[in-house]
């Protein structure tokens, strides 16, 4: 089940048109100028390997260029809170995994389409830091490194680093006012400055509100901030959404959230125990495996999960897909 983070972002940037202020933001100024926006469209099952879909978003979509040829936009979203070496390598299963794909769906083409692959940024830790470019994975003799990579894999993957942004420069991007607040939200959502910053956005909040869809917009905005803020931020929040709602529907979004952040809290309570009898057993549980167990916010699938830990004497034994 996805987590917080791939729901908010999901739910943002699944829209072609709230996906297209991310894509101008981050794209070569060519790459944008040549594509014909009006043609972006979304594209339903992406690819993505089977042991990451519990903690990764990834969103693909279609384009034409303006001279009528194709391109496909691949856009993983990434949500780890540490930075994560291995990412090049990653990206480049991803999109060898995607042309497969293509070539199967096309068998009469004798040429590959342009996939340009994008990573969205936000973690805790800091700035990204892990290799962009998949041959700074290899170990090369240092002495003739430029000689030997060419004999490596040569991949290069785009990065939008929020923890790099200014708050200033995330305002001052182009895109609906959902996406505004969500790059500001994501960028600030897990520190302490949130809800010292977030009274600035009230306008912000406001133009969100404003929008034909937007009462809904709030909502997922408000869940999101509920879930990933402390008490501070809650109550900022709270005065946020006071002053663009009226008291009842505010009173009532509050509620209803605030309802839903205390199942949340139960269903990681559950996760948490999972862990611990895996532990106590002397179970390994890999990072992948860890993540997956505390952002599942099914308790029946929890509580199954804390069954067979309670004899299992490996992780297969306990989630529902793991290879045995």
């Amino acid at each position: 089940m996805p987590g917080p983070h791939d729901l908010f972002v999901r739910y943002t940037f699944g829209s072609p048109e709230r996906a297209a202020a991310e894509l101008h933001a981050v794209l070569p100024a060519h790459v944008v100028s040549a594509v014909d926006w009006s043609s972006l469209r979304q594209e339903p099952g992406s690819v993505v390997d089977p042991e990451l879909r519990e903690t990764e978003s990834d969103l693909l979509f279609t384009a034409r260029l303006r001279t009528g040829e194709s391109v496909l936009l691949y856009v993983l979203l990434e949500h780890q809170s540490s930075v994560d070496r291995w990412m090049a390598l990653r990206m480049l299963r991803y999109v060898v995994r995607q042309v497969e794909r293509w070539r199967q769906e096309h068998p009469e083409s004798t040429r590959l389409p342009v996939i340009i692959p994008l990573v969205m940024y936000h973690g805790t830790a800091g700035a990204w830091t892990a290799p962009r470019r998949v041959e700074d994975l290899f170990e090369l003799p240092e002495a003739e490194r430029e000689l030997w990579r060419g004999l490596v894999p040569r991949f290069e993957y785009l990065l939008d680093d929020l923890t790099a942004e200014r708050e200033e420069a995330l305002l001052a991007r182009t895109g609906p006012p959902l996406v505004r607040l969500a790059w500001l939200t994501l960028r600030y959502g897990r520190t302490e400055e949130l809800a010292e910053r977030m009274p600035d956005w009230v306008a912000l909040f406001a133009e969100v509100h404003a929008t034909p869809e937007g009462a809904e917009h709030l909502g997922v905005v408000v869940r999101y901030l509920l879930y990933i803020g402390d008490k501070a931020a809650r109550e900022a929040a709270r005065r946020v959404v006071d002053s663009v709602m009226d008291a009842q529907r505010a009173e009532e979004l509050m509620r209803s959230y605030g309802e839903e952040l205390i199942e949340q809290g139960v269903a990681k309570g559950r996760a948490e125990y999972v862990l611990r009898v895996l532990a106590a057993r002397g179970v390994h549980v890999g990072d992948e495996a860890r993540q997956r167990i505390l952002t599942c916010m099914d308790m029946a699938t929890l509580d199954r999960w804390f069954d067979r830990a309670l004899n299992a004497s490996t992780l297969s034994e306990v989630l529902d897909d793991v290879a045995r």
